[in-house]
């Protein structure tokens, strides 16, 4: 089965295409067969053409930090309903969270999640495995039982292993098996009860405080974890400089160290929180200071952050409705992360549209060990295909999510995804979901 991409603006550093270039991209049985001069390929009948018209072509997103909720939770989110958010924030693939009802700790919870992804979800769902066993930080999961069953990484995202020795078995045991790990950077003792970022916020508001030390000092042990054990290692949600720099001179180092950072930690600091006291904005970690958002812009511009991930964290009404401290953490980010990073980084020129495609197609790959997706011939057809032109707002009707809460309600952006292609199959039409 053959189709044509007309008049598509091609970007793909790893495919030579820093700067975008005008080409027709063939597509047959799923994957890029030719990328030629606009018009250089003659109508055919029974192919179909899809004239883009200039809109920018790229790899497939790919969001490598996603709460899908299913099993146990599937009033927040399900494989189906995180699926179509994630196709309309653009994204063709998503690493699933291990933190549900039961814990993914097992081969057969691995199993169910895809096997209920491959009958169900419109984009590529990949799983992480819980580092420990219920995600209690005492004991081991059946790592290799789960990578057998199609674990791609493992993780105890939600909370950070508090016991170092813990720590330090897993990463030894992972790296035997050559599958990373993901770092919820978290010191309990330190943190406690926190709800917001220690210091003016923390003070203003009235809340327990959250230091900043209590994400920076783990992530300084997984660090030296790292170094001991050799297995390679990625921070996740990383939200301060002291962190950044970190991680910095862990790669100065030659460590196998890589992180993510959100779009909430990017765009909003602790001064969104006032007197309404909206939950939408309670975060784990939380939001840090305008300095810290400033450094983490400058760290994914320079590499130093490896890609952009959403951590999205459905919850329902009746739960992000109670008082701030008895609200869960979290927001959702599959719908407006591409959004937000064109309209905040790319728009202003601190992100060019080839760091755009590296952080946030390659890297999350590339970290977890999966295929290449890129506009070369031969390479699977996941693609994603942007309106850099569209202004919209966010609004809290317009998620395919099940869940609304979004830290980014009334927002005004410009630029989302119009098209994306699964395997050569259009899956968004026109901003539309088939």
């Amino acid at each position: 089965m053959e189709s044509l991409l007309r008049n598509a603006l091609c970007v793909d550093p790893a495919a030579g295409l820093e700067e975008p270039g005008l080409r027709d991209v063939l597509l047959r049985d799923g994957l890029i067969a030719g990328l030629t001069e606009p018009g250089s390929l003659p109508t055919e009948a029974g192919r179909e053409d899809l004239d883009l018209e200039g809109r920018l072509l790229i790899p497939g997103l790919m969001d490598m930090h996603v709460h899908l909720r299913d099993p146990g939770q599937e009033y927040k989110e399900d494989i189906v309903s995180g699926s179509r958010a994630a196709v309309c924030g653009g994204f063709t693939a998503v690493l699933a969270m291990p933190n549900t009802s039961p814990v993914l700790d097992k081969g057969a919870e691995v199993s169910y999640v895809l096997d209920a992804a491959a009958q169900t979800a419109c984009a590529r769902v990949y799983v992480a495995g819980a580092l420990t066993k219920g995600l209690k930080g005492e004991s081991l999961s059946e790592m290799g039982d789960m990578l057998a069953a199609g674990a791609v990484a493992f993780t105890d995202d939600g909370r950070g292993v508090q016991d170092s020795g813990v720590m330090r078995l897993a990463l030894e045991y992972a790296s035997s098996l050559g599958a990373p790990v993901l770092s919820h950077c978290q010191v309990e003792t330190l943190v406690g009860g926190g709800q917001v970022n220690e210091g003016i916020a923390s003070t203003r508001l009235g809340l327990a405080g959250w230091p900043a030390a209590g994400e920076e000092i783990q992530i300084a042990r997984d660090i030296a974890l790292c170094e001991l054990t050799g297995c390679a290692l990625h921070i996740q949600h990383i939200s301060t400089a002291e962190g950044v720099a970190l991680v910095r001179a862990a790669k100065a180092k030659g460590l196998p160290v890589t992180c993510e950072v959100t779009p909430h930690h990017l765009f909003l600091t602790e001064d969104a929180l006032d007197a309404h006291y909206d939950t939408n904005f309670k975060m784990n970690p939380p939001l840090r200071t305008a300095a810290d958002a400033a450094a983490l812009r400058a760290a994914l511009e320079k590499g130093d952050i490896d890609c952009v991930a959403t951590d999205h964290a459905p919850h329902a009404p009746h739960e992000k409705s109670l008082e701030f401290e008895l609200a869960p953490f979290g927001t959702t980010g599959l719908e407006t992360a591409l959004g937000l990073v064109l309209t905040n980084l790319v728009a202003t020129g601190e992100l060019s549209l080839a760091q755009l495609v590296e952080r946030m197609a390659h890297a999350p790959r590339r970290i977890l060990g999966l295929a290449p997706v890129t506009l070369t011939v031969g390479s699977v057809a996941d693609l994603t295909v942007i309106d850099r032109d569209v202004e919209w707002e966010v609004c809290v009707d317009g998620f395919a999510s099940k869940s609304k809460n979004c830290a980014f309600i009334g927002k005004k952006l410009k630029g989302r995804a119009s098209e994306v292609l699964i395997g050569g199959t259009v899956v968004l039409r026109g901003g539309e979901l088939l």
